[in-house]
């Protein structure tokens, strides 16, 4: 079962909410959280901005094309990704963006910060989206924080490493699934998340599943104004494995979807190995790894 969880009693600490928040991030590794800064017209809002920019002609989205960089920050075409190697590369579309670094922060020539790209013709498209970013780290944190609480360290315990975060903002766009679609194309094909916490803001379509621990798939659905939570592969081993980093997928079905997750990553030189460990695993190092196996301009690269 995924548990459905008000953000505001996690926020205040509230035992028995913190106790669901744990039993979820410690076994089936999902959640759902409602009651945020972020209301349902606010993520319908940031919906519609991505979906505007989907329906531009694909010679516009070209010119903010990531495969272009090496990086991952801009437009990403259908089929230029591929999380599961054993499947197809995934047929959807999507936009990422990451935080804004000053100009001339040496940290803009590291891939998993990146330079932004924007629509040259559209400053609301990048003053929407930033904004959503800006209030839905926000938001991550305090649920980051009740995850320290739930696993008994302090509320805090995360909060240094996340100054300048390697967050990552999608959007996606999940087009209605192709008639000539196989067993192995999907939206996006089984994996787990790659970093720490993932705040999923959705169109209320169904699509995602999250894989069952003995087998199986849950379909998980959540409207505007309440987001999908889970937890990633850094997050694991940094908490010694309490913190499960769970399979999950979207298959796609006969209408479109978009979806909007905040892949809620630390900065790159945060050690993430287990604590009290002797070993050393950067958050960028590992994200770069991952990012290198997935986008296939990367690969190529």
């Amino acid at each position: 079962m995924i548990p459905k969880l008000d953000a505001t009693l996690i926020r205040k600490g509230d035992p028995e909410t913190l106790a669901a928040l744990h039993e979820a991030a410690t076994g089936v590794g999902f959640a759902t959280v409602y009651n945020t800064a972020l209301t349902g017209a606010r993520v319908s809002e940031v919906i519609e901005t991505y979906r505007a920019f989907f329906k531009r002609p694909e010679a516009e989205k070209r010119e903010v094309d990531m495969a272009r960089t090496g990086s991952n920050r801009g437009w990403g075409a259908a089929g230029s990704e591929q999380v599961d190697p054993d499947a197809n590369p995934d047929y959807k579309q999507f936009f990422d963006s990451g935080v804004e670094l000053p100009i001339g922060d040496p940290r803009g020539q590291m891939p998993v910060y990146g330079l932004n790209q924007w629509p040259t013709d559209d400053a609301a498209f990048r003053t929407s989206i930033l904004n959503y970013y800006s209030d839905a780290i926000d938001v991550a944190m305090d649920v980051l924080r009740g995850i320290a609480t739930s696993i008994d360290m302090p509320s805090t315990y995360f909060d240094a490493a996340f100054q300048t975060p390697m967050a990552l903002l999608r959007g996606n766009f999940y087009p209605e699934r192709p008639k000539h679609a196989t067993s192995k194309d999907f939206g996006i094909a089984t994996h787990t998340d790659y970093g720490c916490l993932t705040l999923l803001a959705t169109d209320g379509s169904l699509g995602l599943e999250v894989r069952k621990l003995g087998g199986g798939w849950i379909p998980v659905l959540a409207q505007p104004g309440e987001f999908v939570i889970n937890f990633g592969e850094m997050m694991e081993f940094w908490t010694a494995g309490q913190v499960k980093a769970t399979p999950h997928r979207v298959v796609g079905g006969n209408a479109e979807r978009i979806s909007v997750p905040l892949f809620f990553n630390p900065a790159h030189d945060t050690n993430v190995a287990p604590p009290n460990s002797d070993k050393v695993v950067l958050a960028g190092d590992h994200l770069s790894r991952r990012f290198n196996e997935t986008y296939l301009h990367l690969k190529k690269g």
